[in-house]
């Protein structure tokens, strides 16, 4: 992190020369007013270590159930282990912050904040694509699923999917730190978000907002309609199927990711194309919460829930702890 940093600090240093700029930034977080800091402090403390565990236990399973160490589950592990980055990324941060009644952040922090805030968001896009993908073998093509997704095949596309969520990620960041942020420190925001560090900014920011638009809108479609053609498939071919029985199986594989699919993009449209608030600052805020917050905190809920193998994984995990008590 200190590497990052200093990496940060000399590419600012190269871009801003022997101008005054500022060395922090303050976070007004969610809420103004100081009376509702400590029920703020006890509901996201609450949701954060609720989570963690579940996200936790969703990776402990997987890892120590053998019948589980496929493509599918994999991404699944990663999903979880990016819910709990993003979620870490942030709300840490803001638990000190309102502990201590600071509001501060330091540049370096800010954007390193800012940095893996779009390399988790980016990943959560990229796995529900590769994981759609994998269901559509697993029922369309069921007699060549072994062939078609092979353990390797599962780790190169988790690989590239990281890896393509830190380029884009590293794009946004040298981007912005070739910036200005003159007087204004001010971010009324719970973390360092890419989008209201660019309203903050006294430069030009026509070329990152750019940016910004193309690589997040690719970043959206790509595996939407990816996620799309993969369940109109799907649809097809499990309306083919002539049992009633057998049609509910063959979909129930993929309940669980649906679900979470109808979550992810239901959020992106409620808050980005139908805002309810007629203040911008607001819909940041309500995207920024249920993206970083209240998603990584219902994805283990529905893959336990609706998901038997996960079920019966975890089932064992628990019977494993308690017969070792």
């Amino acid at each position: 992190m200190k590497t990052f940093g200093s990496f940060l600090q000399i590419g600012r240093n190269m871009h801003q020369g022997n101008q005054t700029t500022i060395t922090e930034f303050i976070l007004l977080g969610i809420f103004k007013q100081d009376e509702h800091q400590n029920l703020l402090f006890v509901l996201f403390l609450g949701m954060y270590l609720v989570t963690v565990i579940g996200n936790g236990l969703i990776i402990l399973a997987i890892s120590l159930d053998t019948y589980l160490h496929t493509p599918m589950y994999l991404f699944l592990a990663n999903l979880s282990f990016a819910d709990i980055s993003s979620i870490s990324n942030s709300v840490p941060k803001m638990l000190v912050n309102i502990q201590t009644k600071s509001q501060s952040i330091s540049y370096e922090s800010c954007i390193t904040q800012m940095y893996f805030s779009i390399v988790f968001v980016v990943i959560d896009n990229l796995l529900l694509g590769t994981m759609a993908y994998d269901r559509f073998v697993a029922i369309c093509h069921p007699l060549n699923y072994t062939t078609l997704m092979r353990p390797r095949f599962g780790i190169l596309l988790t690989v590239i999917s990281w890896f393509l969520s830190n380029i884009i990620a590293l794009t946004h960041t040298l981007l912005l730190i070739q910036l200005l942020f003159c007087n204004h420190n001010t971010l009324p925001h719970f973390f360092c978000d890419l989008a209201p560090l660019l309203k903050l900014s006294c430069s030009d920011t026509l070329i990152n907002e750019l940016v910004l638009f193309i690589v997040g809108l690719s970043v959206i479609i790509f595996p939407f309609t990816l996620i799309f053609f993969s369940y109109v498939c799907i649809i097809r071919a499990v309306l083919r199927v002539s049992s009633t029985q057998g049609k509910w199986k063959a979909f129930s594989t993929c309940g669980s990711h649906l679900t979470v699919v109808l979550l992810f993009y239901g959020t992106i449209a409620g808050v980005y194309f139908f805002p309810s608030s007629t203040h911008p600052e607001d819909t940041d805020k309500i995207g920024a919460v249920l993206f970083t917050v209240v998603t990584p905190m219902m994805n283990p809920f529905i893959y336990s829930l609706r998901n038997k193998d996960m079920k019966g994984a975890l089932r064992k995990l628990i019977n494993r702890k308690i017969s070792s008590l």
